[in-house]
C-alpha cells in the first residue's frame, strides 16, 4: 500500500501536521504562527503600510488572518513568471457574538453566530473552547485562547424518540453552549480579557470563534488515518508551508498565499476575491522592474496551484459519488475538475499537476462529481478571474468534510507536500 512507501517521512508530516494544527484554532492564529515558521526559516517580515524598496529573497506579510510569503530566484530574468500556491486558513465554526453571554433556567449560556457550512451535529457534545483575536481601545491586537469551557448539548432521545431518525437543529435555539451553571455573574467576554491579561474595560471589539479542544489523533488498524479538526483547510495550510521553507526557486518568483474567509465566500480584504494576493504581486514586480506591460506578461507566464481538501469516496453512502471515479485515502491527493468551473481545473492546469506529480513520484487521483449532487468551490475559480493566470484545483482527500473533526490519509499530506515543493522548484513551465 502507498502509505509504507515511506513510513518516516509520513510519521514525521503527520507530527508536525499535529502541532500545526494545535497552534492554529483559528485564522488568526494560523497566520501567527505561520510569520513565526517563516522568520525560523530566516524569512523578513514586510510592512504593507509602508514601502517596500527591497523585495527580492524570502520574505512574507500577514494581513489578519491571511499570509503571503514569497521566495526569489537569485536571478530573476525577463521570462520569470509566478508559481503560486494559494489556500485558506479559516473553517466552520461558530463566532462569538457582542453581548453574548445570557442566563436561561439557571444556565449561562454563550449566543454565537455559525460561521460557514459546517456539519452543525459534529459539533453537538464536544468539548470546546474560544479562540480569536481582541482589539483594545489603542488597537492592539491581542490572540487569545481557552481550555474546555463550553459545550452545545444534545436532547436526550428519551426526551424526542425522532432524534435517531429525522435530527433538526434550530440554529438560534438549539446550538446555543453552554458555559455555566448557577453563575449569573459570569460573562465570557470577561473570561476572554482575563484570559488575554487585558482590562475588559479597555476591550474595543473581537473576532472570538468556538474550537474543538480534542487533540488531533493518528487512528487506524494500521495508523493510517489523521482524526483532526480543521483539516479542511489546514491540511494544504501546513503542506504549504512545509515545503515552502526549503524551497529554492529557479526561474520562477515562488509565492504561497493563505486566504481567510474562504467558508464565507471570500470577499474581504484578506479573501481571496480580495486585492490581497494582487497587491502583494505588484509589488513583487515593481521591486525586481517588472512594470505595466512587463508584470502583465509575468502574469501571463504564471500559474496557480489552489490547494484545498476534497472528497475521498465514503463507503457508507457511494451513490454520492459518481460511479467511474473513487478517491481513496493515501493513495494521493486529488486533481478537482468540475464541467461548470466550479473547480478551476483545465487541461493546462490538469497537464502541470500531472508534470508536478511525476516528478515528485507522488501518486495522484481525479476528483469529479456526480451529476446528481452539486458541487462545492474553492478559491481557484476566484483567484483565475481576479489575475486571469493558469489554475488547477488540487487538495488531499477527506472524509467528513466540514465535520469538526475530520479524517485525512496519513500519507496524503506529505504527499501534497512533496508535490508542491516539486512545483516550486520546477526549472521549466
Amino acid at each position: 500500500m502507498a502509505s509504507t512507501e515511506a513510513p518516516q517521512e509520513f510519521a514525521d508530516h503527520i507530527a508536525d501536521t499535529i502541532r500545526f494544527v494545535e497552534a492554529s484554532p483559528t485564522s488568526y492564529h494560523a497566520a501567527a504562527e505561520l510569520a513565526r515558521r517563516l522568520q525560523d526559516a530566516g524569512f523578513t517580515r514586510m510592512d504593507e503600510t509602508e514601502p517596500w524598496p527591497e523585495v527580492a529573497g524570502r520574505r512574507f506579510v500577514v494581513r489578519d488572518g491571511a499570509v503571503m510569503a514569497w521566495v526569489t530566484p537569485q536571478n530573476v530574468g525577463d521570462k520569470a513568471g509566478f508559481r503560486i500556491v494559494g489556500s485558506h486558513t479559516d473553517s466552520p465554526s461558530f463566532k462569538l457574538k457582542p453581548h453574548s453571554t445570557t442566563t436561561n433556567v439557571g444556565w449561562q449560556q454563550v449566543g454565537m453566530e455559525v460561521y460557514g457550512g459546517g456539519l452543525l451535529n459534529s459539533w453537538l457534545d464536544r468539548d470546546l473552547g474560544l479562540a480569536g483575536r481582541l482589539v483594545t481601545n489603542d488597537g492592539t491586537v491581542h490572540l487569545v485562547r481557552t481550555g474546555p469551557i463550553l459545550r452545545i448539548s444534545q436532547l436526550a432521545p428519551h426526551l424526542d424518540r425522532s432524534v435517531n431518525d429525522d435530527l433538526k437543529l434550530d440554529r438560534q435555539k438549539h446550538l446555543l453552549p453552554i458555559l455555566s451553571v448557577a453563575n449569573p455573574d459570569l460573562d465570557a467576554e470577561e473570561l476572554l480579557c482575563e484570559a488575554a491579561s487585558i482590562s475588559h474595560d479597555d476591550l474595543a471589539f473581537f473576532d472570538v470563534f468556538a474550537h474543538l479542544t480534542q487533540s488531533p489523533a493518528v487512528i487506524g488498524a494500521r495508523g493510517e488515518f489523521l482524526a483532526s479538526q480543521r483539516m479542511d483547510n489546514l491540511s494544504s495550510v501546513h503542506s504549504s508551508i512545509a515545503a515552502f521553507t526549503h524551497v529554492a526557486p529557479r526561474g520562477d518568483v515562488a509565492v504561497m498565499a493563505c486566504f481567510d474567509h474562504e467558508e464565507v465566500g471570500s470577499s474581504t480584504r484578506s479573501g481571496a476575491c480580495g486585492p490581497f494576493l494582487e497587491d502583494v504581486l505588484v509589488r513583487i514586480a515593481e521591486g525586481l522592474g517588472h512594470t505595466g506591460a512587463q508584470y502583465r506578461a509575468m502574469l501571463a507566464r504564471s500559474s496557480c496551484i489552489s490547494a484545498d481538501a476534497g472528497h475521498g469516496v465514503h463507503p457508507n453512502y457511494v451513490e454520492k459519488f459518481d460511479p467511474n471515479n473513487h478517491p481513496l485515502l493515501n493513495a494521493g491527493p486529488l486533481l478537482k475538475i468540475n464541467a461548470n468551473q466550479r473547480y478551476a481545473s483545465d487541461a493546462v492546469g490538469g497537464a502541470l499537476w500531472r508534470r508536478v506529480c511525476r516528478a515528485a513520484e507522488v501518486p495522484t487521483q481525479d476528483f469529479v462529481s456526480s451529476n446528481a449532487v452539486p458541487c462545492g468551490t474553492t478559491i481557484g475559480p476566484l483567484t483565475a478571474t481576479r489575475l486571469g493566470i493558469v489554475m488547477v484545483d488540487v487538495g488531499v482527500p477527506l472524509l467528513s468534510m466540514h465535520s469538526s473533526r475530520e479524517l485525512a490519509g496519513t500519507a496524503d499530506l506529505a504527499y501534497l507536500s512533496r508535490a508542491l515543493k516539486a512545483y516550486w522548484n520546477e526549472s521549466e513551465n
